[in-house]
This record gives structure tokens, C-alpha cells and sequence, in this order.
């Protein structure tokens, strides 16, 4: 487990870049907290460190969102999905996530606490709280091996 404090929209943009320079394709995040948190300035940062330089906005309205990485990462796709609308979480089969995170794109999952019976074991999950006004308390909860040298990886080369 990692914690950190983010003390703007800004370096949680940041810190997100950070983060996506090492996600790989399969991976999975789930990203989780109240309204207004930075879930959504977390997926901007994580595609751009993906080499992403499509437009990152909040899919609540049509549930997924894709992005393309850059040539760095082989273009892989990337799967911005909110789950916020989502009542039963039986929902989840019907929109076809299953596919999107067995498949070989990047899964980022704002709202994941609604299909909690249905995800994989292994995923990072990002837990964002706020702390005041500008600042978040950001806990990185791996599970898995894959999520555990991540959060690793990340941790060394952003903190030292």
C-alpha cells in the first residue's frame, strides 16, 4: 500500500503521467472516491503518460470512453470507464467490460465500487479522498503481483 497527498488538480494530473509511464497493457485500475475528487484529472495524466493526446473527459453519460496511447506504447487502447450510472451491479455484464479488461488495452474504472462482485482479483485500486479544498489523500491498494511491481516501480522512480 502507498499514500501520498496530492495538493492540486495540477499534480494529480502529474501524478498520474508518473503512473501511466509503467502501466502496461492489461492492465487494470479502479479508481475510487466521491464527487469532485481528481478521478477523472488522474485518467488525463495516466494518458498522457500513455502518450495519449486525445481529449480525457468524464464518460458518465455514454459509460466508456477510449483513448489511443502513443507509439511508445504501441498505440494500445485505453478504456476510460464511469460506472456512476450503473444501479445493479449485473449491469456490468451487459456493457461488455469483461471483454475490455481480459483484452490487451489499458481498463481505467471511475466508480468500480458499483461492480465490486464482478471484477478481477488482480488490479490496482486507487482510493482518493479529500483532505480540503485543493488537497486529496491518494491510497494505492494493489492486488497482485503485476500491481504490487507497479506501485514499486512507481513509487522508485517519483519519490526516489
Amino acid at each position: 500500500m502507498l499514500d501520498f497527498i496530492s495538493h492540486s488538480p495540477a499534480q494529480t494530473v502529474r501524478i498520474g503521467q508518473r503512473l501511466g509511464e509503467h502501466v502496461q497493457s492489461g492492465d487494470l485500475l479502479l479508481l475510487l472516491g466521491d464527487f469532485g475528487v481528481g478521478k477523472t484529472q488522474l485518467v488525463k495524466g495516466l494518458a498522457e503518460g500513455l502518450g495519449s493526446t486525445d481529449l480525457v473527459t468524464s464518460p458518465s453519460f455514454v459509460l466508456i470512453n477510449e483513448y489511443q496511447a502513443g507509439p511508445e506504447h504501441s498505440g494500445i487502447q485505453i478504456y476510460h470507464v464511469d460506472l456512476y450510472r450503473i444501479e445493479d451491479p449485473a449491469e456490468v455484464t451487459s456493457i461488455g467490460l469483461e471483454e475490455i479488461w481480459g483484452g490487451m488495452g489499458v481498463c481505467l474504472v471511475e466508480w468500480a465500487e458499483r461492480a465490486q462482485d464482478w471484477l478481477p482479483e488482480e488490479h490496482l485500486a486507487i482510493h482518493m479522498k479529500h483532505l480540503s479544498e485543493t488537497k486529496r489523500v491518494l491510497r494505492f491498494m494493489p492486488e497482485g503481483e503485476r500491481y504490487r511491481n507497479l506501485v514499486e516501480t512507481f513509487k522508485g522512480t517519483t519519490f526516489g
